[in-house]
């Protein structure tokens, strides 16, 4: 094979050695980017996620003080309420025991 040949086919392997390395390279480059959009993709997905399980947390959490609020109100209104009746049922009593008092009271002065 005559020099020049030899030569022309010495640079077109070199030619076509250096577009594999380019094509090779390129799709790294762009495995690489497309990784890295999955990557970002699953981290918004991942967030997206925790977002959503902590406003359901926090959802649940104001449900459950709304019922321990309504426990609370309940309680308090069934207290009053005895409390209310405890001293309804002490008015004769305390009419009785004030008009004692008052009674003495007078007669004492005179």
């Amino acid at each position: 094979m005559p020099r020049p040949e030899v030569l022309d086919r010495i640079q077109e392997a070199e030619q076509e050695a250096d577009e594999i390395v380019a094509e090779a390279e390129q799709d790294r480059e762009d495995r690489i980017a497309e990784a890295r959009e999955e990557a970002e993709e699953i981290r918004e997905s991942a967030r997206d996620e925790a977002d959503a399980a902590a406003e359901d947390r926090l959802e649940a959490a104001r449900e459950e003080i709304e019922a321990e609020r309504e426990q609370i109100i309940e309680d308090g209104e069934s207290a009053r309420e005895d409390l209310e009746q405890q001293a309804s049922e002490q008015i004769d009593e305390v009419v009785e025991y004030v008009t004692d008092l008052f009674e003495e009271a007078v007669h004492a002065q005179t």
